[in-house]
C-alpha cells in the first residue's frame, strides 16, 4: 500500500456476500483491474524502518505485500526480503517492480495464503502495512506466528489505519462506501474492527518478557484520494516491538 488510497479495510470493500474462497476474491480483485497503487512505499514503515539498526544481509519478512512497494523499497536499502501475499497477480507485479528497480535478487516473492503459510526461516524484521481486511484473516494468529521467526534483537512493526471518530474519514472513503453520512450507522460498523496502537497490542498479547514495546503511537499522514485530486489528513497507528 502507499499514500493513495481509499482508506478502507485494505483498500477493499466487505467480502460480505462473496461465496469465493480468500485467494479467489483477492485475485479477483487484483487481476480485475490495473495496478492498484502506485508502487511507493508505505511513507509511514519507510521512516520507522529508517530508524532502525541494519547491516547488509539483514533480513525482512513483507506481509501481505500487496504489488511489491514496501518490499522493493527495503530490498533498495540492502533488506534481504521474503515478499508474502494470496494474489499471484499482486506478486507478479511486484517482481515487475523489483525488476525495474534493480532489487530482484534481494526478494523472494511468495503466493501463499498467509492464513496457511509457514516458514523455518528468521528474520531481523517482520512487517506489515495495512494489513486488513474483511475477507476471512485470522489476522492475529498470522502475526504472532511471524513474530515466532523474529530472531533476538529483531523487530515487528505493524502500521494499520486508526479511526477514532467519524471526522477521520475521508470524504472519497465516504464516497467509495456511498454515503455521505461519517456517522451511518453501517459505515461504523465497517470501520469499527480497527484497533488503535494498544487495542492492536493487547490483541497480539506476546509474551513481555520476550518482547519490548518501543513504539505504540499515532502518527497524522496527508493521504491522497485514488484520484490523485483530494488530500486529506489521515491517522497511521504505528506498532514497533522488539525481541529480546
Amino acid at each position: 500500500m502507499n499514500d493513495t488510497e481509499h482508506v478502507s479495510h485494505n483498500e477493499h470493500d466487505s467480502h460480505a456476500g462473496h461465496e469465493s474462497s480468500p485467494e479467489e476474491y483477492w485475485e479477483g480483485e487484483y487481476s480485475g483491474s490495473p495496478a492498484r497503487w502506485s508502487g511507493n512505499v508505505n511513507g509511514t514503515m519507510a521512516a520507522v524502518v529508517s530508524e532502525l539498526p541494519s547491516a547488509p544481509g539483514h533480513s525482512a519478512l513483507d506481509l501481505g505485500c500487496g504489488e511489491g512497494g514496501d518490499a522493493v523499497w527495503l530490498a533498495s536499502q540492502g533488506w534481504q526480503v521474503t515478499a508474502v501475499d494470496i494474489s499471484a497477480t499482486a506478486t507478479a507485479r511486484g517482481a515487475e517492480l523489483a525488476r525495474t528497480a534493480g532489487v530482484s535478487e534481494a526478494i523472494t516473492w511468495v503466493t501463499q495464503d498467509l492464513a496457511t503459510w509457514e516458514t523455518t526461516e528468521t528474520f531481523d524484521l517482520v512487517t506489515a502495512s495495512f494489513f486488513h481486511s474483511t475477507v476471512e484473516l485470522p489476522r492475529e494468529q498470522i502475526l504472532r506466528r511471524a513474530a515466532g521467526q523474529i530472531r533476538p534483537g529483531g523487530h515487528l512493526l505493524l502500521v494499520t489505519h486508526v479511526f477514532e471518530g467519524p471526522d477521520d474519514i475521508p470524504e472519497w472513503s465516504l464516497r467509495f462506501h456511498g454515503t455521505d453520512d461519517p456517522n451511518d450507522p453501517e459505515l461504523q460498523k465497517h470501520f469499527s474492527v480497527l484497533k488503535t496502537p494498544s487495542e492492536e497490542v493487547a490483541a497480539l498479547d506476546l509474551d513481555d518478557a520476550d518482547w519490548t514495546l518501543e513504539k505504540q503511537e499515532i502518527r497524522l499522514r496527508e493521504a491522497t484520494s485514488p484520484d490523485g485530486v483530494e488530500t486529506a489528513t489521515v491517522k497511521d497507528g504505528v506498532i514497533l516491538l522488539r525481541r529480546s
